[in-house]
């Protein structure tokens, strides 16, 4: 543990700050698994459409890289056009 003050504040709000991004970090694998085993389905744009947004929103909020973002888009889309 920490002595100094601004220290152990600062160890408080990064928990905080993880147990946030954890909870966007789970939807986000729940959204992308929820859009690949609808994928073939009538349901399936509005999933795709869900899953994108949210990667875009978890990109926008710096939780995860843009880059990473994108890359994730890209395979998701790439797995629901093959399912097609």
């Amino acid at each position: 543990m920490a002595n100094i003050k601004s220290q152990k504040k600062r160890i408080l709000t990064n928990a905080k700050a993880a147990d946030r991004n954890k909870a966007v970090k789970s939807e986000l694998k729940t959204r992308v698994r929820n859009a690949v085993a609808a994928a073939g389905t009538p349901e399936a744009d509005e999933n795709a459409r869900a899953a994108v947004k949210r990667i875009d929103k978890a990109a926008s909020k710096g939780i995860i890289h843009p880059n990473a973002a994108a890359r994730r888009k890209s395979r998701l889309m790439k797995r629901l056009n093959a399912a097609k």
